[in-house]
């Protein structure tokens, strides 16, 4: 069973009975589910996962205006609940592990992943908030959610980053591709550099890999779950697939070199799909400045091309 039905599982059979039977004043605002850091949030857990920061928990979340009267006694009660369900007990946590399940403000929720307590509001705000992050805030299930406080702040993020900033996001991508892959990964190669053509194609691959999360409307998760999560895309999986391979296989320079052009050529297919540019160029370079001249908001279409990754 994946932590995210596990949990689901525990909090139906324990957990709201307890809220019922202890907060029956508060169940309309109290917030239930599991959504944050963790691969059991993405459906991605698997037996190593359950070696560090892994439970039958869930959140509960709350309005920030509750904290006083309500924070205090919900934790003690949650904490309360058995150690083990179904066999599966609450494994050590680790630095990075604290905190993600129990009682949660709402406001904590939003701004420990976005910066802001009730999400972005300016373009700016948004420009400047990873990509990982947001995949955080919209990820997993939410079980229940009368209030729909929680619930109304996450639809705000689960639609993808407004469209000024994925086209900002989009244009920079598309510069660092350019760059990294198209100019720089050969010539590096030519000259003997071979770990810097290394890390030329890293570059390639990590903002291709992200270009094709945008094109999605989609978030891309932290990085060991990148790939993974491509896989699901419905638009340009298969050359988030070759992305990979391109890391993976170590072809030689000419190899290498034939499919960065494939993907970069992949890509800007995608962009004239999306009526995101309509040159003929095949460098993605200029498919960003095109990008750019299309963002509405003044103040983020002057910005640096390379600005907003």
């Amino acid at each position: 069973m994946l932590g995210l039905e596990l949990s689901k599982c525990f909090y139906e059979e324990l957990g709201r009975n307890m809220i019922a039977d202890m907060f029956s004043g508060y169940e309309r605002v109290i917030a239930a589910g599991i959504a944050g850091e963790g691969s059991d949030c993405f459906g991605y857990d698997d037996e190593l996962s359950r070696d560090h920061d892994f439970e039958a928990g869930f959140c509960l979340w709350i309005p920030d205006d509750l904290r006083r009267e309500l924070e205090f006694s919900l934790s003690r009660a949650y904490e309360k609940l058995p150690k083990e369900y179904l066999g599966v007990k609450r494994e050590k946590q680790s630095l990075w592990g604290r905190n993600r399940r129990g009682v949660i403000l709402i406001g904590d929720f939003y701004e420990q992943f976005t910066g802001w307590r009730e999400g972005p509001r300016t373009l700016t705000e948004w420009l400047h908030i990873p990509e990982y992050s947001l995949a955080c805030t919209v990820n997993g299930a939410v079980f229940r959610d009368d209030l729909g406080e929680f619930s109304g702040i996450r639809k705000k993020l689960s639609g993808g980053y407004p469209e000024d900033v994925r086209l900002k996001k989009m244009a920079a991508r598309a510069a660092f591709m350019a760059q990294s892959g198209q100019y720089n990964y050969e010539r590096c190669r030519k000259r003997g550099e071979y770990g810097a053509a290394a890390m030329a194609l890293s570059e390639f691959v990590r903002n291709g890999l992200s270009m094709i999360f945008l094109l999605n409307r989609r978030y891309m998760p932290y990085y060991k779950w990148a790939f993974r999560a491509s896989r699901e895309l419905p638009v340009l999986s298969d050359t988030a697939g070759k992305l990979e391979r391109l890391l993976t296989d170590g072809g030689n320079r000419e190899n290498s070199v034939e499919m960065i052009e494939d993907i970069s050529g992949q890509i800007i297919g995608e962009l004239k799909k999306q009526n995101l540019t309509g040159g003929s160029w095949d460098y993605l370079e200029p498919h960003g400045l095109e990008m750019m001249e299309r963002i509405k908001d003044g103040k983020i279409r002057n910005l640096h091309l390379m600005e907003g990754v």
